[in-house]
């Protein structure tokens, strides 16, 4: 009886013992659940809620599993956030648990494994590349350049590319965009406006060799000269060594389009020399295109890898008279365009525009040369019996690589039947058959160019319902493949550690130079762009495409620059930080320029440092200033270690050009606008002309309840440099429609497609010195506005100012400010008026600019002029000067167009010297006993053809000065 009531109570107890066990573990689930459903992570915008997959006890060992999903494993993890979410976890466990070893798990991960090197105190080695480093001779390298840098991205090799491309898409038969036309553009369009004028270069500028799978060069003309070509174009000099044919198939070129599996790297031949030291004695090869048009055309040259090629080829580009040189290594990257740079040429036929390969080396050896181009070009892949039509800039990769003579299995992993999952595949394909077979690939067959890291740009989808909020940025890696492995044995998890990067440090940049930006997710998935390459590698979606408030950002020419430099500080650090090297940041552009007579044939260029207050180790120790001398191009300019001037004598009779970019061990900056020069010794009088056209800035902006967009024909906005970015106008304003793809908020036309559309080039000086030049009576100096309005600049010697406005003016929607004229600038005039100088003033919006009453006064007393409205009609000339006077009134490829421009009313006694072709004003002029001036209600620079403008300046300095 005992021991059946002990029986009795021990199952009693059990009971009581599993029941409330039950009860606790219910609870725990409860809570668990709670907590991640509420779980809002700091810094990071999730887009889903995250919550808690499941979880493991081990009662006996006293262990709790916690697994969440990959919600939860895409925020930022640092470690106070690892060490916060522990804390609160266990303060959320009923009372049984709360000493039991907690352990989260999210992407099959520890969270604290997740935190990523640069935040750790205990770095994962096996991230990182440790002794693996590439030690020899770059692909390519400027030798020409004034500066080595020394902690910058020098000899680091980069893969890069902007998103899609125009396809040929089977199911469809046609081609067309891989995403939709939105908001003036389309993703396929869109990121090339970051990744080609601004991060390509800002990389560079650093050092790297920047390769891209897709084309690079907007330029729509396209030059091949050929060893297989004309005699007349392609030359060979042979001294000491004969030139010979290879062994293998090289380039040949033929009309029309090429079809697919057709390599034009295996139809014609290649050439090849054996090496010589001597600097006498030395063959050489020489490329003499003909060009239709003058303009910026991109550099490649080709050639094949034997196995005893040299690493040091000479190659000299001659431009508009200039040289810059070139060692390339041609042990590596053969049978394929290399790029060597950008340059200007002149149209035709002409010693000054050429470039040669020289057998000179320091290597015993053989040089080998195939086909240079010149340009861009169109598209010429015919699929399906028809090209796209497009410049190849705008085509996908799997066009690019067939051009550039990729396999078949490279550019077609689907045989020909999909170009879409092509164009995404190739990228990857190309990086690894270029990189295999270098330290960083060392386990597969390539062509051993030592890339080391990739990146893919992208915009994706997504909208805020209320039409205000930002969506902002995310990143993908993919860490689950090939056991976790690169091709080198380094971790893959070196690619969530540079997404990471990438979203936490623009989202820094962004947020303190504009106030706000959202990080959102780092997604780790089975994506082609990250999985395929065998080098660490990221896709950064940088913005929502779909969303307006994003792109108020993403279209304006300022943004892409921060967004641009953010992601180049981010690949600096990232790449040094995995060889264990200090790295500088490379300074911003000098301000405050100006050319001013230190004496007669003497001037001094002077400039400020510009601080970058996020990067204390961007700070210049030096300055390049490049100079251009009358027709020819800039040289590769003169080195200035830690001084903000130089002086330099002028020849008499020739017109300088200047620009400065500032530099230090890291890297240098852009380039300052172009500022000009000028010694007449027959001169009795200076003209200071002014550069005040900085403006960079997204189309107008409609932003109401009922109405969101970018409106094209109220004003175009102006970008840095020529752009390809717009699809078209947009249709759709309509916010009800928001969200909805096809028709909906933001669609757009295609009318602008394949458009190259000129923008800022901040040259103006140059054109406005050309013409004044051309007079042959003047001195000529110049400074940026800036320098005018702080006193800088002085105008004790001037007679005349001609100040460059072109599109400036407060448009209030750019992230920048920009005035025609500032308080500042108003003083300076009117003082210098009131001591009888002469005054020049031509811009765009001179009127519309000044609409207050302080700015009316001033365009009334120093101007003689009042705002009378907009110019409306479409005729793109003026009437005046006893000439009709063609200027750029339309979008186009050539120069910037004044498409919206003011009409001028002259005050009394001033009258209207122009006119537009309605008969309404558009330039008055005044001629006081006081002093006298000329305004221009369109840009001067904006008048087509450069006798018709030295003529235009010709009489407006005989009204001026005379």
């Amino acid at each position: 009886m005992k021991k059946i009531v002990i029986l009795l109570f021990y199952l009693f107890t059990l009971t009581s013992l599993c029941a409330q066990t039950a009860k606790d573990e219910a609870k725990l689930t409860e809570r668990l659940q709670d907590y991640f459903r509420k779980y809002k992570p700091k810094g990071t915008k999730l887009t889903q809620a995250p919550h808690m997959v499941d979880y493991q006890l081990d009662n006996d060992a006293k262990t709790l599993t916690i697994t969440a999903d990959e919600f939860f494993a895409a925020q930022e993890f640092t470690p106070e956030v690892t060490a916060h979410i522990y804390k609160k976890v266990k303060g959320e466990l009923p009372k049984p648990y709360r000493d039991y070893q907690v352990t989260i798990i999210t992407n099959g991960m520890e969270i604290s494994e997740l935190i990523p090197n640069r935040l750790s105190q205990n770095a994962d080695k096996s991230r990182l590349w440790s002794d693996i480093d590439y030690d020899g001779e770059p692909w390519v390298k400027d030798i020409s350049h004034p500066v080595k840098y020394t902690h910058g991205l020098q000899n680091r090799h980069l893969v890069l590319w902007a998103s899609h491309g125009r396809y040929y898409d089977q199911s469809r038969g046609y081609w067309r965009w891989q995403r939709p036309k939105l908001f003036g553009t389309t993703e396929d369009l869109f990121t090339q406006t970051i990744v080609i004028p601004y991060l390509i270069p800002m990389l560079e500028q650093s050092g790297a060799v920047v390769f891209s799978p897709r084309e690079r060069d907007w330029q729509k003309e396209e030059v091949i000269v050929d060893n297989d070509g004309s005699k007349r174009n392609y030359i060979e000099v042979t001294s000491h060594s004969k030139w010979m044919s290879t062994n293998q198939r090289g380039f040949a070129w033929h009309a029309g389009a090429y079809h697919d599996q057709e390599n034009p790297f295996e139809a014609g031949t290649a050439r090849m020399v054996r090496t010589t030291s001597s600097k006498s004695r030395y063959s050489l090869a020489t490329y003499q295109p003909d060009f239709r048009k003058a303009g910026r055309y991109a550099v490649y040259v080709s050639y094949q890898t034997l196995p005893n090629s040299v690493d040091d080829v000479l190659y000299t580009v001659w431009h508009r008279g200039e040289r810059t040189q070139f060692h390339v290594n041609q042990k590596m990257g053969g049978s394929t365009w290399v790029y060597l740079g950008t340059f200007d040429f002149d149209a035709g036929y002409s010693e000054f525009n050429r470039i040669t390969v020289s057998n000179q080396s320091s290597q015993d050896g053989v040089i080998t040369t195939d086909a240079v181009r010149f340009g861009g070009g169109m598209g010429n892949i015919e699929r399906f019996g028809t090209v796209s039509g497009l410049p190849r800039a705008l085509e996908g990769a799997r066009y690019s690589a067939q051009w550039a003579g990729m396999p078949y299995s490279v550019y077609s992993s689907k045989n020909g039947a999909d170009d879409y999952a092509d164009d995404i595949n190739v990228r990857s394909y190309t990086l690894n058959l270029l990189g295999g077979g270098s330290c960083y690939m060392p386990n597969m067959e390539g062509r051993k160019v030592p890339f080391e890291l990739s990146l893919a740009v992208h915009s994706d989808a997504g909208y805020a319902k209320d039409g205000q909020g930002l969506i902002g940025s995310l990143s993908i890696c993919t860490t689950k493949f090939n056991d976790g492995k690169l091709n080198a044995g380094i971790s893959r998890m070196a690619s969530r550690d540079f997404a990471d990067a990438l979203l936490s440090n623009e989202l820094l940049d962004i947020k303190y130079k504009y106030g706000k930006w959202n990080r959102r997710e780092l997604f780790d998935r089975n994506y082609s762009e990250t999985r395929l390459p065998e080098v660490p590698s990221a896709i950064l979606e940088t913005m929502s495409h779909q969303n307006f408030p994003d792109m108020r950002f993403g279209q304006d020419p300022n943004f892409r620059f921060t967004l641009a430099r953010s992601i180049y500080k981010t690949i600096l650090r990232y790449v040094n930080d995995q060889h264990g090297r200090p790295f500088i940041v490379a300074p911003l552009t000098p301000d405050h320029f100006q050319v001013e007579f230190k004496n007669d044939d003497e001037v001094k260029l002077s400039w400020d440092a510009v601080n970058d207050p996020q990067e204390p180790t961007a700070k210049p120790t030096g300055y390049i200033l490049y100079t251009a001398i009358g027709e020819a191009d800039f040289d590769n300019g003169t080195y200035i270690r830690a001084k903000n001037s130089h002086t330099m004598k002028l020849e008499p009779g020739l017109l300088y050009h200047f620009k400065v970019a500032a530099v230090n061990r890291g890297g240098r900056s852009f380039p300052t606008e172009v500022l000009s020069a000028y010694y007449q010794p027959r001169a009795k009088k200076t003209i200071m002309i002014v550069n005040g056209f900085h403006r960079l800035a997204s189309p107008a902006v409609r932003n109401s309840a009922e109405e969101q967009g970018f409106d094209l024909d109220e004003d175009p906005g102006i970008t840095y440099g020529p752009t390809y970015g717009w699809s078209g106008r947009q249709i759709n304003f309509d916010t009800t429609k928001m969200g909805i793809e096809d028709g909906g908020l933001g669609y757009t036309g295609e009318e602008l497609t394949g458009m190259l559309i000129a923008g800022n080039d901040f040259n103006y000086v140059k054109t406005h010195a050309e013409a004044i030049a051309s007079v042959g009576q003047y001195n000529i100096v110049s400074c940026s506005s800036e320098a005018l309005e702080t006193g800088n600049a002085s105008l004790r010697k001037c007679a005349a100012i001609d100040l460059v406005l072109g599109l400036e003016y407060y448009d209030g929607h750019s992230l920048n400010f920009y005035k025609t004229f500032n308080p500042s600038m108003q003083r300076v005039l009117k003082n210098f008026t009131t001591h009888g100088g002469a005054l020049m003033v031509s811009g765009a919006y001179i009127g519309r600019d000044n609409m207050n009453s302080s700015d009316n006064k001033f365009l009334a007393n120093t101007l003689k002029c009042e705002y009378a409205g907009r110019n409306m009609i479409s005729a793109d000339y003026l009437n005046g000067m006893g000439t009709t006077i063609p200027y750029w009134r339309q979008l186009n490829e050539e120069h910037y167009a004044a498409t919206s421009s003011d009409i001028l009313q002259p005050v009394k006694p001033a009258y209207t010297a122009l006119q537009y072709a309605d008969g309404y004003g558009a330039g008055v002029a005044y001629q006081g006993s006081d002093y006298r001036s000329f305004v221009m209600g369109i840009p001067f620079e904006c008048i087509k053809g450069e006798q018709k403008r030295a003529a235009i300046m010709n009489g407006i300095l005989n009204f001026l000065l005379k």
